[in-house]
């Protein structure tokens, strides 16, 4: 990435290389605390991850999420290629919609979650365009597996360097944001985009998505462009006080609403239908990687589900507390926590045993000395 920085650890003699986004000398400026996220520096927060997150529950918050990757897939079989590594029915996508999916590994497990776009084709013999978002961390290892299922005529190539994100979330996004652009914000639906003129930059993909359940919009800019961008959504959203948030609110906003974290919820040994994602999980489109394992899976019934729950004690769940049964019997394992802001207490999921998944039960999340009493809810918690 540009701007390559070298971040130097007191624990170790040796030199770590962290890469960076378009914006790291911006955040740096700005104040920003920053911090190792999946491989990049990158903004944990500029005030209190409490306040960053309430702003975007109730009003507007910009966030740099360029580290995320973006890969294109072009072609005369670009569907197929899409159908067969993912989860999701992509056949579904109008040109200009959106949809959640995951990748699947040969076991069943998750390669990666991610978001999949269906793009304008280039020419008429272009039926299918696709624009696939990747997790940060797993952009390196999600190229090479879609590239190794790559047998059909569909040219796959990785933009994530030359592509910026940011993130404009909260109520008052479009109030923020429209006075940037002629197009007409209000008129796009959760789950679609549209390309157009932004701040004086073409071709910026608006799209009506985000990770914090609270509205808004992400936009795909040119990486040269985006410092630009940056400063003009901050001088337009002084109307109506926008904040800047870093990644730590980013946390607990997607907690709240139930959304899963890759390398927390999802990863190489959980199966979408164990996460909660029969959703996306698309049998009739035909057969994709581990189709046949996820389909046996969902005929026999899983063993193991991911849960909500929320705490009773004050204190916070962490990523892999034991979860038990009231009987003190281990029935599973947190994979999230944290205090909600919005709701005023402790919240966290984990997987744990089919029958114990209903709302209503009655759990203990172990945390070493101390037990914390729990009860499984419906997500999301807000």
């Amino acid at each position: 990435m540009p701007g390559d920085t070298i971040v130097q650890f007191t624990i170790s003699p040796y030199f770590v290389r962290m890469k960076t986004t378009p914006l790291i000398e911006t955040h740096k400026a700005l104040g920003a605390r920053m911090t190792d996220f999946a491989g990049f520096n990158m903004p944990i927060s500029y005030s209190s991850i409490q306040e960053e997150h309430l702003a975007v529950r109730r009003n507007v918050g910009i966030f740099d999420v360029s580290h995320m990757g973006e890969f294109f897939i072009r072609g005369k079989e670009a569907l197929q290629l899409v159908q067969y590594v993912t989860t999701n029915d992509a056949s579904r996508l109008a040109p200009g919609a959106a949809q959640y999916s995951c990748m699947p590994n040969e076991e069943g497990g998750i390669v990666d979650d991610l978001l999949v776009y269906r793009l304008p084709t280039g020419s008429p013999e272009e039926e299918y365009a696709f624009m696939l978002v990747v997790n940060a961390g797993n952009i390196e290892k999600d190229f090479k597996w879609i590239e190794s299922h790559n047998t059909f005529q569909a040219e796959l190539t990785d933009q994530s360097e030359q592509t910026g994100l940011l993130a404009v979330q909260g109520p008052k996004a479009t109030e923020a944001l429209q006075p940037l652009t002629q197009v007409p914000l209000d008129d796009l639906k959760f789950y679609t985009f549209t390309t157009g003129a932004f701040a004086g930059v073409e071709n910026v993909i608006i799209s009506a998505t985000g990770y914090t359940g609270a509205g808004g919009f992400e936009l795909y800019v040119p990486a040269e462009r985006l410092v630009e961008v940056w400063q003009a959504i901050l001088e337009s959203g002084k109307q109506v006080d926008l904040l800047l948030v870093g990644l730590g609110a980013r946390d607990p906003l997607r907690l709240e609403k139930g959304y899963c974290l890759y390398g927390n919820e999802i990863h190489d040994t959980t199966t979408p239908l164990e996460a909660g994602l029969g959703w996306i999980t698309k049998f009739r489109k035909g057969d994709f990687v581990a189709s046949d394992i996820l389909r046996q899976q969902k005929e026999e019934g899983v063993k193991r589900k991911l849960v909500g729950f929320k705490v009773t004690d004050r204190r916070v769940p962490r990523q892999h507390y034991a979860i038990e049964d009231e009987t003190g019997h281990y029935v599973g394992e947190v994979t999230s926590g944290s205090q909600s802001p919005s709701l005023g207490y402790p919240i966290g999921m984990g997987y744990v045993k089919t029958e114990l998944a209903s709302p209503g039960t009655r759990i203990v999340i172990a945390t070493g000395r101390k037990k914390l009493e729990a009860e499984v809810v419906k997500m999301p918690f807000l």
